[in-house]
């Protein structure tokens, strides 16, 4: 064996494979061999060379796996030398779709609070607002202000107020101009928001448009996310349509986080009786019935409204612990949760 040589191919090399085929992957439990942390091998003048990931592996778990192996061709005719060098692989961004079948479901509003709460949780999270004829972020996250700048042909996101990077036709377009776009421009300006410099992000929330239209295409065939969110209000109406990006995202293979069933009742709040003018239950009973996860209600509340309008969305979010806010962050923590399961 000379040259690098991908670890995959080592099976055609029994001889080495054979010497490391009993030292385990110290994060994992599983042979060396058969895990994907050894990246390449190279084996030259005697002198065999490893590369290997070291994402998970403690120093004192790098030093003991660079000693087994030392040992391992202790003696050996073939092998005089081995040198063991650890290498930190950037972990893939995870791109979160955030999809309703229909508009006012409050899909906006929860992508916001996504991006808002993973940032507190410590996450490196920027936030799309894909919603090329009907750009909310910019109000929600209080950037109104702010214009977009571009790096040659790459965009520079905006920085909102928490720190959160985000793009948003809102930043582009004038606040008061009809954005008259066929579907190429849309697709093309979906692309460039996606291809922007998102820098050192982990996590991208994608705030889509409502319905299963061109972006949701160029979504799923060329950005490929990792989760997408549905969220709907418990209308019969709602849910039918939020059927219908389901089997979208289900037919081009995108996974399916769960539902969220917005405006879930509503407490008055002089009286404290709760009324549900959309209806009860019915995202649950929804979700059940297409054999996907239900994340939760969140009820109508005049904190998140009130919020959302006057660009404070960041505030009414940090430590509520009653209201639509509290809701709203129990679902961004389980997405944390989500996140942390599939790194």
């Amino acid at each position: 064996m000379s040259g690098a040589v991908p670890i995959s191919t080592l099976s055609l090399d029994p001889y080495i494979a054979s010497k490391i085929e009993n030292i385990l992957d110290l994060a994992t439990g599983k042979s060396l061999v058969t895990t994907k942390r050894i990246t390449a091998a190279e084996l030259k003048d005697k002198k065999l060379r490893f590369i290997i990931q070291a994402n998970g592996l403690s120093e004192t778990q790098q030093s003991d796996l660079k000693q087994q192996i030392a040992d391992a061709f202790v003696h050996d005719p073939i092998v005089d030398t081995t040198r063991v060098t650890f290498v930190m692989s950037k972990p893939k961004r995870k791109i979160i779709a955030v999809a309703s079948g229909k508009g006012g479901v409050g899909k906006s509003t929860l992508s916001a609070s996504l991006a808002l709460v993973l940032k507190q949780l410590g996450y490196k999270v920027g936030l799309v607002d894909a919603d090329i004829y009907g750009p909310s972020q910019p109000l929600l996250m209080n950037t109104k202000k702010q214009p977009v700048t571009a790096d040659g042909d790459r965009l520079r996101p905006i920085i909102t107020e928490d720190g959160i990077p985000m793009l948003s036709m809102g930043q582009i377009a004038d606040p008061e101009q009809a954005i008259a776009w066929r579907g190429p421009k849309i697709a093309g300006a979906f692309t460039q928001l996606m291809d922007a410099d998102w820098h050192d992000c982990d996590v991208l929330i994608v705030d889509l448009p409502p319905g299963t239209g061109d972006i949701q295409l160029s979504m799923v065939r060329e950005h490929k996310p990792d989760g997408v969110l549905i969220i709907s209000t418990p209308q019969d109406i709602a849910l039918i349509d939020a059927t219908r990006a389901v089997d979208l995202f289900r037919k081009t293979g995108t996974p399916i986080i769960g539902l969220v069933e917005n405006m879930a009742g509503y407490q008055c709040p002089h009286c404290g009786e709760i009324s549900d003018p959309f209806g009860a239950g019915g995202a649950e009973l929804a979700a059940e019935n297409m054999g996907i996860d239900f994340w939760g209600y969140i009820p109508l509340g005049l904190d998140i409204r009130l919020a959302t309008d006057s660009g404070r969305l960041s505030a009414c979010l940090k430590d509520s612990e009653e209201g639509s806010a509290a809701s709203f962050i129990a679902i961004a923590k389980r997405l944390g949760v989500w996140l942390d399961q599939h790194r």
